[in-house]
């Protein structure tokens, strides 16, 4: 049998998705930029598209901006910020993506003031602290903290602190990968500058994502070379993934409370069904929360004997079940994940091998049964 569990790394394509982009590749092929019928044809696909994804982010189509994905989306803004906006200092934590985290290591060589705000022992962001540092630095500022985080789960208040942001004079950046597709948003409302997404979060294409730019915040080119997404990303649009992206969005919107509450019993039945296996099983973070923590991944800490806990991965690999220690961005390196070291846990808890295991709609209970009984098998 195979499972797979890591639609936190990437979800399957919808075949809806892979249909209308098959259909997108074969007809509509023209260059967006070309002013003759075929260009013509395949610039109205996609600022369709474009349209469609402000309609379902409640903002409007021109903060639009099609890219790569979430890490494009995330360089371009935290480099456009500095580069155009001026900003002399930026506050994140230490448990972003590696897309904020290196980005960021690089603007502090370029003289950026970087600071981090401190975390709670389940790894969520201080907000008083958060605060604090917004109150003692007079410079221009962005806050950078992803809405929900791809190891552990926790869902951060992009009201609370969208609204700490105005309130001191500073821009607010949110990476929205895990959360896009999966939650919703109203981005006339929510107190949010920037917004980093990426489609296959949400079974849509890979390579293709868009960012949320406020209208008149004043950024200028990241990509130069050509005009296309109102002059701020130059290149020729890739209108199948444009439409794919669009397409698994639409259906995400509206499957949006069906699927929650599927994926969220299946997260309940997994974690009843652990918590029988492993009576001291930990939960990383938020992740065993069922009210603060994203419906759609558990990250846990097994109790296991330390010569086992080297061959755990490969136990579930060979029984067919794709899960993941971390983040895939980080498969295959050697150091720790770098969320659960910030973690304020106990000896004994970071000694024990962890896995996050994340689900998606396409899952079943008896895929769960299936991987408890693994486990089991494992333990013995």
């Amino acid at each position: 049998m195979n499972v797979y569990f890591d639609n936190a790394a990437t979800t399957p394509m919808r075949k809806e998705v892979i249909e209308l982009m098959t259909q997108t590749l074969a007809s509509t092929f023209g260059n967006p930029s070309s002013t003759h019928s075929f260009g013509r044809t395949a610039k109205s696909a996609v600022e369709t598209a474009r349209k469609n994804i402000a309609k379902y982010m409640n903002c409007e189509p021109q903060e639009i901006i099609f890219t790569s994905g979430g890490t494009e989306s995330d360089n371009m803004i935290l480099r456009c910020a500095v580069k155009d906006l001026k900003v002399r200092t930026i506050i994140s934590s230490l448990v972003e993506h590696h897309a904020v985290l290196h980005a960021l290591d690089c603007l502090e060589n370029e003289g950026v003031n970087i600071q981090y705000v401190d975390l709670d022992e389940n790894g969520s962001p201080k907000l008083d602290h958060l605060e604090r540092l917004l109150e003692a630095d007079e410079s221009m500022k962005l806050v950078s903290l992803m809405h929900i985080n791809n190891e552990i789960g926790n869902v951060l208040n992009l009201n609370k602190v969208g609204n700490l942001c105005r309130e001191n004079g500073a821009y607010f950046h949110t990476d929205a990968v895990q959360g896009i597709g999966h939650y919703s948003f109203d981005l006339n409302v929510q107190p949010i500058d920037f917004l980093a997404a990426a489609a296959h979060k949400f079974h849509g294409p890979k390579g293709i994502g868009f960012a949320f730019i406020r209208k008149n915040t004043g950024l200028d080119p990241f990509i130069v070379g050509g005009p296309q997404e109102r002059g701020l990303r130059a290149g020729t649009e890739s209108v199948h993934n444009i439409v794919g992206m669009q397409k698994a969005l639409e259906i995400a919107h509206k499957k949006l409370e069906e699927e929650k509450n599927y994926i969220l019993d299946l997260k309940k039945y997994f974690v009843k069904k652990v918590k029988s296996l492993y009576p001291s099983v930990h939960f990383n973070g938020l992740s065993g929360s069922f009210e603060n923590s994203s419906y759609t991944m558990v990250s846990i800490a097994i109790p296991l004997e330390a010569s086992k806990s080297q061959l755990l991965d490969f136990h579930m690999d060979l029984k067919g079940i794709a899960c993941s220690k971390g983040s895939a961005c980080q498969a295959g390196a050697h150091s720790d994940s770098h969320v659960l070291g910030k973690l304020q846990r106990s000896e004994a808890i970071k000694n024990r091998p962890s896995l996050r295991f994340s689900f998606s709609s396409f899952n079943t209970k008896e895929e769960v049964d299936y991987v408890i009984d693994s486990l089991a098998e494992f333990k013995n």
